[in-house]
């Protein structure tokens, strides 16, 4: 049936027009247009011409026809979004508070087509006698690009256009002549960009058939295989659950996943796995490769927006069965899903920064229900969230509590309590204990992982006379030093890029004694170079990541062993396997356990866990050093014993007191404005419409205050918190705010979003 109107939603990020649109679908469109097409259509009294998407259409008119106007063309560069991903937008948008437009540009890792590549051929048509004439003929009228052309085509019947245009000089005035006489022709065929090394599709094109790619095929032991049996059998007898795969470091996850994917695909559906890090692509797609060939492909932001398209298509099309990547990844369209994994699903990355404030994980047990898929969650370190979720049974909790690799045992732990070391006199980053490890490693060439979650040189940079700090001139930060005693020796801002040379005297007192305090990467690095000169050191970390490819190139040396010792920022730490890594160090491991956030702790515990499991993983038992002033606090002594239940009963009972996630629920709502009376002054209209809701939509109010910072970018900061048992009051409330926003002209001026369950504070 051709639809008389479409319903669309116009692509201009603002709640006054956040609804659908009707217009007329004209006849001449009417086969063009489906849910999901994007149009380009007369809007406002100016009848300008805007883009937008159809998601419905009636044959009913809601207004007077008359007043309705007419869809004036579909964008040619258009993608289109798939029916599921626009009712998962719509889920979106009331869930965590957004506008459609922006909730259907979140699924839409792909906004406009791009010109696919081409492969062209100049193809013989005629026979040997033919040819002959034809020869012939060129020599008679001095024809002598044609011969030249045919002559070659005798010997090769089809030669590459490319090699016809360049080497042989042939123009394309003279190929339409030929292909006019019927002597050749041209034929073209797409195909898709590379996106993996040559050298890897080269050494794999033999074994390009899913499941035959697997010459030394991992065999899931006793305990791995009870878990891939366990939730195939659930599938089978048709329930689509959600389950939380906790397995310790070194435990095999990974060959879990590979197993029951493979099960699925065989059953003719695919697959999203989801990786928190684009620093995981290198070894998460090398062990799926081998296992699926060629119908694994990957989706990241490093990837051009050539790239992207076409791995988009390639899914679309049914091409590829498993699709890899960051968060990114899981509204990949695919036309058949089955499963969708989340691997180190407690990581943080997992949670959008931009409107909608999705989490991955919540918004993958959507999709899956939508599409009759289960969801599988994998980590070492569950979420608490996670894991309150599989005790109350609302997950299913599977456990593998040993390495995969029977002579590989979990690390001996050291704690280093730094307060001692200083009382010792010594004032090097490095302890005793870890310099002596790390010189005994280097003897025996083992390799080494060095961590701190801090990049640059020094967390500030001040003057030893007056004790002036050097702060960012937009943002309420200190300025970062980078590239110390270099002539590149600069003061870098990480919140908007600011970034100055290192002054020589203080802009204060003019004093010459301007030094850096705290420590970073870059600093540990140098560090490293200066007290072992021989050891070959890599750094990874934002900086030295940059480039395309950076990740695997520094991975890849690693594990090469062209290097000693790998320092980094958590990057590092997150599901890496070095077989030849046996000491690992931890450098400041309370970098992240003092933050101004409940989640200080368990953000703690979850990276020490994760970094001691980088260590052992081989044949060479592993050993760890733990360097902290607060070596008695609960999230350190649990970290050491790779007990995850202790600490669970731990924070569970302190956020319970507090009524913090998941024993309650929370809602940011976060302000942003030039002015700083604007935004004081909206902060305070929305916590009084927050307390004179009527007693049965009561929540309790934090706030609202400056935010951690309360500048960034020349931009003033507020936060108010709502706090309530139930997560659909706070929506209730998101509604309200967004209804008084719509209407009130402070709002206008302000920018603000909504963050459910923040999992970083403001």
């Amino acid at each position: 049936m051709l639809h008389k109107y479409a319903d669309i939603i116009i692509d201009i990020s603002h709640e006054a027009i956040d609804r659908t649109f009707q217009y007329i679908v004209p006849e001449m469109l009417a086969g063009q247009i489906g849910i999901g097409t994007k149009v380009s259509i007369p809007f406002g009294r100016g009848n300008h011409l805007r883009t937008g998407y159809v998601i419905s259409f009636s044959q009913e008119p809601h207004f007077e026809e008359s007043k309705l106007k007419e869809i004036d063309s579909v964008c040619e560069n258009g993608v289109a979004i798939e029916r599921e991903l626009i009712e998962l937008a719509a889920y979106m948008k009331e869930q965590y508070g957004s506008t459609m437009i922006n909730a259907l540009k979140t699924v839409m890792p792909i906004k406009e087509k791009v010109r696919g590549l081409t492969h062209k051929e100049v193809c013989l048509l005629v026979g040997f006698e033919q040819c002959q004439e034809c020869l012939a003929l060129y020599q008679k009228k001095n024809a002598k690009a044609k011969r030249r052309l045919l002559q070659e085509l005798m010997q090769e019947k089809v030669i590459p256009y490319e090699l016809v245009t360049g080497k042989l000089n042939i123009s394309a005035p003279t190929l339409r002549a030929m292909e006019n006489e019927g002597i050749i022709s041209v034929a073209e065929e797409g195909y898709y960009r590379t996106i993996f090394k040559e050298e890897e599709n080269a050494a794999e094109s033999k074994n390009m058939i899913p499941g035959h790619g697997d010459t030394e095929r991992e065999i899931p032991n006793t305990r791995q295989q009870a878990v891939i049996h366990r939730m195939l059998k659930d599938y089978e007898e048709g329930k689509k659950n959600t389950y939380l795969l906790k397995g310790v470091t070194g435990s095999g996850k990974t060959l879990v996943y590979l197993e029951v994917i493979e099960k699925m695909v065989a059953m003719g559906k695919q697959a999203i796995v989801l990786i928190p890090e684009i620093a995981l692509t290198y070894q998460t797609v090398k062990r799926f490769r081998k296992r699926f060939g060629n119908k694994v492909t990957i989706m990241n932001s490093r990837l051009s927006k050539g790239e992207r398209y076409d791995q988009f298509e390639r899914a679309k099309n049914g091409d590829v069965s498993v699709m890899i990547g960051p968060r990114s990844a899981l509204f990949a369209p695919f036309p058949n899903l089955g499963i969708i994994v989340i691997d180190e699903e407690h990581e943080t990355s997992y949670k959008s920064e931009y409107p909608p404030k999705y989490h991955a994980r919540e918004i993958a047990i959507e999709r899956a229900r939508m599409a009759g898929a289960f969801v599988l969650l994998g980590s070492a370190t569950p979420s608490v969230e996670s894991y309150y979720h599989a005790v109350k049974g609302e997950y299913t909790l599977l456990t593998l509590s040993e390495r995969a690799n029977e002579k590989a045992t979990l690390p001996e732990v050291s704690v280093v309590d730094l307060r001692e070391e200083l009382k010792q006199g010594n004032r090097s980053i490095f302890s005793r204990h870890l310099q002596k490890l790390m010189a005994e490693r280097l003897q025996k060439r083992e390799q080494i992982m060095l961590f701190i979650n801090r990049r640059g040189f020094a967390g500030f940079v001040s003057c030893r006379s007056c004790g002036y700090v050097f702060e960012c001139p937009h943002c309420d930060v200190s300025l970062t030093e980078h590239f110390p005693g270099t002539t590149k020796t600069k003061l870098v801002c990480h919140y908007c890029g600011y970034e100055i040379p290192k002054p020589k005297v203080c802009p204060k007192c003019s004093s010459p004694y301007i030094a850096g305090f705290g420590i970073g990467t870059q600093k540990v690095e140098e560090q490293v170079r200066v007290q072992f000169p021989e050891a070959k050191v890599l750094r990874m970390d934002a900086d030295t990541t940059r480039n395309k490819n950076s990740h695997e190139q520094i991975l890849s040396k690693f594990a090469n062993g062209e290097a000693d010792i790998l320092v980094g920022t958590q990057m590092i730490v997150k599901g890496h396997d070095f077989s030849n890594v046996t000491l690992v160090g931890m450098i400041a491991a309370d970098t992240t356990m003092f933050d101004n956030d409940f989640r200080s702790a368990e953000r703690t515990f979850d990276l020490l866990t994760q970094a001691a499991g980088r260590a052992g993983r081989g044949e060479l038992p592993g050993e760890v050093v733990i360097q902290t002033y607060a070596p008695d606090h609960y999230c350190i002594e649990t970290a050491a014993r790779q007990d995850y239940e202790a600490f669970y009963e731990e924070e569970k009972a302190y956020r319970s007191l507090m009524s913090y996630p998941p024993f309650g629920h929370m809602l940011a709502v976060f302000m942003e404005a030039e002015r700083y009376e604007m935004a004081m002054q909206l902060s305070v209209s929305l916590k009084e419409l927050s307390e004179k809701v009527p007693d049965e939509y009561k929540v309790s109010v934090v706030g609202p205050c400056d935010a951690t910072i309360a500048r960034i970018n020349d931009r003033y900061r507020r936060v108010l918190y709502l706090k309530h048992a139930d997560k659909q009051r706070l929506v209730w409330m998101k509604d309200q705010m967004e209804g008084y926003l719509e209407e009130n002209p402070v709002g206008k001026e302000c920018y603000v979003t909504f963050d459910f369950d923040p999992l970083t504070a403001y």
